[in-house]
């Protein structure tokens, strides 16, 4: 992937799916968030976030393909003409709604080690091992439904003379999203998430 391409992806995040997390957060959800956009211009068909103050099973991911499925089928594009963004790996819900759902790819921000460490969410990992007895998250990351990208090792990838401006833009986010961890962390008790 190109410079420009993840450029317009980072900036997705920061324009559409973090001022949705922000208002999410304040109402007392988690601090996920995903986008679909077209594969062939990187346009949004819808952004969301996550919503498990209302429902427990509104990740950000399952909360994005809910509405996803809500636009008219007549005008929807096909899951295999589009790309699916996720700002946190998703976790084994999620990969499994995202299977389900026939997309071939999704791309994230932050890798589970970022959700546990950086963002005091430990469930995914836990779940993981508990449930799946995968341990460190390492699941397939390329398999007969679909393929994953870390974001992050995208950008990694780019020559160093085209990585400044990427580099600026995920600074950004990073830094907003902490914000949104700390604010979620300080207010958490008080909502009604079983898995906090």
């Amino acid at each position: 992937m190109n410079e420009k391409a993840l450029e317009k992806i980072l900036n997705i995040f920061l324009k559409k799916v973090l001022p949705l997390t922000e208002k999410g957060v304040a109402r007392g959800s988690k601090i996920f968030g995903a986008a679909i956009i077209k594969k062939d211009d990187l346009s949004v068909v819808i952004a969301e976030t996550n919503n498990e103050i209302e429902n427990p099973l509104w990740h950000g991911e399952m909360h994005t393909l809910k509405k996803f499925y809500e636009l008219d089928a007549n005008t929807r594009p096909n899951e295999k003409d589009c790309m699916f963004l996720s700002s946190h790996e998703p976790c084994s819900m999620c990969l499994s709604a995202i299977t389900f759902s026939g997309f071939d790819n999704f791309y994230y921000l932050f890798p589970y080690e970022a959700t546990n460490d950086d963002f005091n969410i430990p469930h995914d990992l836990n779940i993981l091992k508990e449930v799946f007895n995968i341990s460190d998250g390492k699941y397939n990351k390329e398999n007969f439904y679909w393929k994953s990208q870390n974001i992050n090792l995208l950008i990694n990838n780019l020559p160093t003379s085209e990585k400044e401006t990427v580099l600026n833009i995920l600074d950004e986010i990073k830094k907003r999203y902490l914000i949104l961890s700390r604010q979620y962390q300080k207010n958490k008790d008080g909502n009604s998430i079983p898995l906090n």
